[in-house]
C-alpha cells in the first residue's frame, strides 16, 4: 500500500489542490533531465523540471499483480532539453523514468506514482510518443542461461574472455563511399577475410553518427583494396568521407566458430552435443 504524507494528504482532503506532475528521465549517459505539466518551472532535489517542453501524460494503470503498468507521454521537439539527434542515437532507450505527483505551490508535498523504464519511442516530423514500462516488465525478460547447442555469452565479455582489441579482431579504418543509409565502403579492412566482420559491430567515432553502434550484416571484399559493409539497419545519419569507425569481428556462437576463428573453445558457453529435434523424432535401426 502506497504511503501518502501527513501534509499532502491533509492538501488532497482540503477540497481545493494545487497540483501537476513531474518527470524524472535518467538517460544512458547519465544525463537526468525533468519535466512537468505545470505552467512554471519547479525544482526539487537537484533537478530542475521544464515547463515549457509540452510534455504531456495519458492516463496511468496500476493493477494488481504482476503484469506491466504502462502509460504514454507525449511531447514536441521544441525543449532544449530534448533534441531529436539523442533519440535518434538511443540515449533514451530504456532509460529510467520516475512520475511524482507534486504540489506545485510547496514541492516538499511529493508523492512519487511510478517508477519505470522507457519502452517503444514513436517520433514523427515534430513531436513524439514514448511509453512508460513498470518495474514488472523486467520479469519478463529471460533470465539465467538456456540448454541450448549456441553460445549465450556477448562476444568479448567476461564469460567469453576473447580480447576485441587485438589486432586480429578489430581494426580502425574510414569511410571512403557511403553507397546508401546501410552500405559503407572502406580501404582498410583489405587484409581481413571478406565475412570476417559479419555480424560484428561497428563503433562510430567521428561525424554525426559519433557515439551510435552499428550491427554488421554483411562483410564483403570487392577487389584488394575496397571493402564493402552492410548493415542490419539504416544508419542513424548518412557518414560523410573521412568518418572513422572502430569495427570488431563477428560471431555466430557455434562451438565451430569458437574453436576455428577465435580459438577459444574452452570458454564456450553452450552445449554442441545436446542431441537436436531430428534425434528426438529419430527411430531405432
Amino acid at each position: 500500500m502506497r504511503s501518502i504524507a501527513q501534509d499532502l494528504e491533509t492538501h488532497l482532503l482540503s477540497g481545493t489542490t494545487t497540483l501537476c506532475h513531474c518527470w524524472k528521465v535518467i538517460r544512458h549517459d547519465g544525463t537526468i533531465q525533468g519535466f512537468t505539466d505545470h505552467d512554471g518551472r519547479l525544482s526539487f532535489d537537484g533537478v530542475d523540471y521544464e515547463a515549457e517542453s509540452g510534455f504531456v501524460g495519458s492516463e496511468s494503470l496500476s493493477r494488481i499483480g504482476l503484469s506491466v503498468d504502462t502509460m504514454e507521454v507525449h511531447s514536441a521537439l521544441s525543449s532544449g532539453q530534448l533534441v531529436e539527434e539523442d533519440l535518434s542515437k538511443g540515449l533514451y532507450d530504456n532509460a529510467a523514468v520516475e512520475l511524482y505527483l507534486v504540489n506545485w505551490q510547496n514541492v516538499t508535498q511529493r508523492l512519487i506514482l511510478k517508477s519505470g523504464n522507457i519502452g517503444e519511442v514513436r517520433r514523427g516530423s515534430a513531436a513524439f510518443m514514448a511509453e512508460i514500462r513498470g518495474l514488472a516488465h523486467n520479469l519478463q525478460q529471460p533470465q539465467g542461461r538456456l540448454y541450448q547447442s549456441t553460445c549465450d555469452a556477448e562476444l568479448g565479455d567476461a564469460r567469453c574472455g576473447v580480447d576485441l582489441n587485438h589486432a586480429s579482431y578489430s581494426a580502425t579504418v574510414v569511410v571512403t563511399n557511403v553507397a546508401s543509409d546501410q552500405s559503407i565502403e572502406t580501404d582498410g579492412l583489405n587484409g581481413f577475410a571478406s565475412t570476417w566482420f559479419q555480424g560484428g559491430r561497428v563503433e562510430w567515432l567521428s561525424g554525426p553518427n559519433a557515439g551510435t553502434i552499428s550491427e554488421v550484416k554483411s562483410h564483403q571484399n570487392i577487389n584488394d583494396q575496397i571493402t564493402e559493409l552492410r548493415f542490419w539497419q539504416r544508419l542513424v545519419f548518412l557518414p560523410f568521407i573521412g568518418d572513422s569507425f572502430k569495427i570488431t569481428a563477428g560471431c555466430d556462437k557455434c562451438f565451430g566458430t569458437c574453436t576455428t576463428k577465435f580459438t577459444n573453445q574452452a570458454n564456450f558457453r553452450g552445449f554442441p552435443h545436446m542431441p537436436g529435434n531430428d534425434f528426438i523424432i529419430s527411430t531405432p535401426r
